[in-house]
């Protein structure tokens, strides 16, 4: 099966455990107590419970708060998976051997679609992260008093730190492998992660679906009350406009792909890095110290509240796991020869994620009201 299961495809798969040859066109299960690395079904049950949390969370906002939001922005998650995916995968299909080439593989989780490429847990993980970051935004009230833009920006910041406690873990304990060969694409990289896919799938992504989910589907003035078939048409745009959105901000690096050009698409891609911190701080910071002028209650905060710091919490512990071989890797290889994350950027992320989280739980404590003097 070439067409599936090329020559890189297969050497990356083997080095992660398992071959890409022979498998299911569109399903495949495995034993969740069998997989390469212990690691793995926690960070299923992590995500994939997510997703059904954030789902059940968006569907009361809508139904009983009468906000689609949440529940627009679920599944244009999904939609934008669906287009930005399957190329990633498989390059050659279409036509992008030469302007992408093989990025990354998968490595076996429990459920796997699309021959073995796509694991459950990453359908899933789009919508749940999606839904963490905009609900500790939302619940901020960045949106409610900076509007969707300020807004969507924050979401690009909380994206990234909680994405990349995730994302600079992932290759050392096998979840998946970049492809090292890749030069146009996986290269600059800040330790084992490439720098693209850290500015434009942890941040610009999250921050484009959500400004365009807001927008398309929000309250407006003027605008009454979408039928579920205007939802519905306005999330698959949502979902499906995010990628270009996603190429433009990819402009300012790719002028500089290629040739000796490699140290000025790392600083350019550090600015930007850079400024994701700087903006999304400054927007949430100045949110949180400006006095409450609204009376709107931010609606069922149930899931802000305990699901970012669930996600928070296992992550650590799975790093924990890991911090042994981390500490013991040669060159950025451990000892079982995967490649290491950045710790410094890990724990960076960490402590931003843990402020956030502190702030959630601040900000959804029931107000105490001061009792009357008796003379």
């Amino acid at each position: 099966m070439s067409y599936s299961c090329d020559p890189t495809a297969e050497r990356l798969t083997e080095e992660l455990g398992f071959s890409c040859r022979d498998a299911h066109p569109v399903v495949d299960f495995h034993n969740p107590f069998r997989l390469e690395n212990a690691t793995m079904p926690f960070l299923e049950l992590l995500v994939i419970g997510g997703a059904v949390f954030a789902l059940v969370h968006a569907w009361r906002r809508w139904r009983r708060d009468g906000d689609p939001i949440n529940i627009s922005l679920w599944f244009a998650s999904v939609v934008y998976l669906a287009v930005i995916e399957p190329p990633l995968y498989f390059p050659s299909w279409f036509g992008l051997e030469k302007q992408v080439g093989f990025i990354f593989a998968h490595n076996e989780f429990t459920v796997q679609f699309m021959y073995d490429r796509l694991p459950l847990y990453i359908v899933a993980f789009y919508p749940a992260l999606s839904q963490l970051a905009y609900e500790l935004v939302r619940v901020l009230g960045v949106f409610a008093r900076r509007g969707p833009l300020p807004g969507s920006l924050a979401v690009a910041f909380v994206c990234q730190v909680f994405y990349e406690i995730f994302d600079q873990l992932g290759p050392q304990l096998k979840w998946w492998a970049w492809n090292p060969d890749n030069k146009t694409i996986n290269e600059p990289a800040l330790a084992s992660v490439p720098m693209n896919s850290m500015f434009l799938f942890a941040s610009v992504s999250f921050a484009s679906l959500t400004y365009l989910v807001v927008r398309l589907v929000g309250a407006k003035e003027g605008r009454g009350t979408l039928t579920g078939r205007q939802i519905t048409l306005r999330t698959l745009a949502a979902g499906a406009l995010t990628p270009p959105a996603m190429s433009l901000a990819g402009v300012p690096s790719n002028i500089f792909r290629g040739g000796n050009h490699l140290a000025i698409q790392q600083t350019v891609l550090g600015v930007e890095l850079a400024l994701v911190w700087a903006i999304g701080l400054r927007i949430l910071i100045d949110t949180r110290r400006a006095p409450r002028t609204d009376s709107t209650p931010p609606g069922p905060a149930l899931f802000a509240r305990t699901y970012p710091a669930l996600y928070l919490g296992v992550l650590i512990a799975l790093w924990a796991v890991a911090l042994p071989s981390w500490f013991s890797a040669t060159d950025g290889i451990t000892q079982q020869g995967t490649p290491i994350g950045s710790l410094w950027y890990t724990a960076l992320c960490v402590i931003a994620a843990t402020w956030l989280v502190v702030a959630v739980t601040r900000a959804t404590a029931p107000r105490r009201t001061k009792e009357p003097v008796r003379s």
